[in-house]
């Protein structure tokens, strides 16, 4: 599996289309993004499936709280 990959992601907060370079060589990650529209934190959370060779990217508003 390459450890570079880019995808592109709609703003949860304004809808604005963002490309994103992902480093999968570090596994599992969860980290925040700024969009550069309306400068809210964008909450990302990559899984990495090894066995299926695929990338899971959940994307939701750094305001929202998962239970």
């Amino acid at each position: 599996m390459q450890n570079y990959t880019e995808r592109g992601i709609d703003c949860p907060h304004c809808g604005h289309k963002i490309r994103i370079t992902l480093d999968t060589s570090g596994g599992d990650q969860e980290f925040y993004d700024d969009c550069p529209s309306c400068c809210h934190a964008i909450h990302l959370n990559l899984q990495i499936d090894s066995q299926h060779k695929t990338i899971n990217l959940f994307v939701d508003a750094d305001d929202e709280q998962i239970f």
